[in-house]
């Protein structure tokens, strides 16, 4: 089943045609052709085994495609790395975070993009720890978290202030389209319900969102446009209008069905 959005613009931020992935004889992903356009959120859903999280893994850059190509910005790229591709507008916030849990806020948006001043002499410099406080003051601001102290270690945070903290290191890198892989799993209700907003701050900035979900009443919430992934191939991209959380779970397990 695919269906387009009328309203939507005919140049996606974001293409793909004919990805595939294979570890050796096992196939992960099987000729997908998928359009990411700027500004929305659109939830990749499916089972376990469906070729989710191989899929985020070519677009992200952490491995390369089998077959396929992708262009971002109408233009044909390839990542060598997660790096390469936040270099590129694309950052990746898998469910660990990848945070420094005995650093401080600042310490953890500015990681590996420190910023640094003069001292005496124009080629020594020293780290420049007011201006990534006020910098990450700023970035955390822009998504209306209620976090004030940024040299609090991290470890000291909720579980929604860490999303925070990591979504506020990829706005550093301006990064235009963010994956976010099951954001809210093991959070409690109020937990989940801030980080859904800093998603809809996401958007109403702008910035496109990949929203990795088991969770449907996220996905409702929260969605576009909804793709669902089985046996490694996309069977299903459609607007998220009119769909509830059982229509969308119905569909997974119809298409689990069958790819049996």
């Amino acid at each position: 089943m695919q269906t387009t959005d009328p309203g939507q613009s005919s140049t996606p931020l974001l293409s793909l045609r004919g990805i595939g992935k294979a570890y050796g004889p096992v196939v992960a992903v099987r000729d997908v052709d998928l359009d990411i356009f700027k500004g929305e959120v659109v939830a990749l859903c499916g089972d376990n085994g469906a070729g989710k999280s191989s899929l985020i893994k070519v677009i992200s850059g952490a491995e390369d495609a089998t077959s396929g190509t992708i262009s971002l910005r109408g233009k044909p790229v390839t990542f060598a790395s997660p790096h390469d591709a936040l270099e590129n507008g694309v950052a990746t916030i898998y469910q660990d975070l990848a945070l420094a849990p005995r650093l401080s806020i600042a310490q953890n948006v500015f990681m590996g993009s420190e910023l640094t001043k003069p001292v005496l002499l124009p080629f020594l410099r020293i780290l420049d720890k007011k201006k990534m406080i006020a910098e990450s003051q700023r970035y955390l601001a822009q998504l209306s978290a209620a976090v004030t102290d940024m040299t609090r270690p991290v470890e000291r945070l909720s579980g929604g202030q860490r999303q925070a903290v990591a979504i506020s290191r990829a706005l550093r890198w301006n990064a235009e389209i963010i994956i976010m892989d099951e954001p809210t799993a093991a959070l409690g209700v109020k937990e989940s319900a801030l980080v859904l907003d800093l998603i809809r701050k996401l958007k109403a900035d702008g910035r496109t969102v990949i929203l990795i979900s088991h969770n449907m009443r996220d996905v409702v919430a929260l969605a576009d446009r909804v793709v669902i992934m089985g046996a490694g191939r996309k069977y299903v991209d459609r607007p998220l209008g009119g769909l509830g959380a059982d229509d969308i779970a119905h569909m997974i397990m119809a298409g689990k069905a069958k790819a049996a």
